[in-house]
Formats: C-alpha cells, structure tokens, sequence
C-alpha cells in the first residue's frame, strides 16, 4: 500500500516540476492523474473487502470513500483518455526521434 501512495504523489511532483520549467509536461499530468485515480480505487476497495458486508452500509466512511475515488476515474477525464493522452505523447516523441 505505501507503493499506492506514494508513487502517485512523485508522478505529480514530476509533472510539477515540469511545469514550472515550462517544459511540456501533458503526459507526465495524465500518468500522474491516471496513478491517482486508480490507486484510489484499489485502496478503498481493499477496505470495502477487510470489512466485508460492513463496508457497503453507507453509515461506514469507506463506502463513501470508494464512491468518490471510483468517480475519480470517470469525472477528471476518464481513465481511457488519459490513455491516449500518454499513448499519443509517447507516439509523438518516438517520431521525433
């Protein structure tokens, strides 16, 4: 679970970093949102299943928690989309080599 946490966290700081020294940092954003999302999800839902049936009564916080992570992969540019994106900037930087 550290993995989950922290590597969306370096991936945000590198596209920061790109950013700030003004250089494209497009694909660096879309893997840095992409590792967020989904690490989100995965952690909620490994608490939804450490409680089991508990885990889906609304009157528990994770149940709340894994909504709102599972929305994050559909409402901030859905997960297939920032696909492309990083498909489409590796495509482009392959053929500019």
């Amino acid at each position: 679970m550290i993995l989950a946490r922290d590597s969306p966290r370096l991936l945000t700081w590198r596209a920061a970093i790109l950013k700030d020294k003004e250089k494209n940092y497009a694909r660096e954003a879309a893997i840095a949102k992409l590792a967020a999302s989904e690490a989100a999800t995965m952690c909620s839902h490994q608490a939804m299943q450490i409680l089991g049936g508990m885990g889906y009564v609304s009157d528990m916080p994770v149940e709340r928690f894994y909504r709102d992570a599972r929305i994050t992969e559909i409402y901030e540019g859905t997960s297939e989309i920032q696909h492309l994106v990083i498909a489409n900037n590796v495509i482009k930087e392959y053929k500019a080599l």
